[in-house]
């Protein structure tokens, strides 16, 4: 039994056969994944970039890097935080407190609870 034999009584599936199983298989994966809107992917994005960051520092510091790379590494993480923080707290104020379809709070605690979440950003 030669390579001639097996070529020439083996079937061999079409690439479209084995492309349409391959979509079924990723419309059953699909249903399983929850739906992730654009600015939350844009967010968690961003967590796994400062996350690769972190990693950054801790291979520098394992290997001796110099200390002004390491800081350099860690001022990239405190901006990153910082965009972050700044994303989510502009998201929290126009979802949550100009939002005309929540029941509205008194003009105090609404102003009370952006001068919290101030602080707690500018800490």
């Amino acid at each position: 039994m030669g390579l001639d034999f097996l070529t020439k009584y083996l079937i061999s599936y079409p690439p479209r056969v084995l492309a349409i199983e391959n979509v079924k298989e990723a419309k059953k994966m699909q249903d399983k994944i929850p739906v992730i809107s654009k600015e939350k992917q844009k967010l968690l994005f961003r967590i796994k970039r400062i996350r690769g960051q972190f990693a950054a520092v801790e291979r520098a510091l394992t290997a001796g890097d110099e200390c002004a790379d390491i800081l350099m590494l860690l001022a990239a993480i405190r901006g990153g935080v910082n965009g972050l923080m700044a994303e989510i707290l502009e998201d929290h104020i126009r979802l949550h407190m100009m939002n005309p379809d929540q029941e509205m709070e008194s003009p105090e605690e609404l102003g009370e609870d952006l001068i919290g979440l101030v602080r707690a950003y500018l800490k």
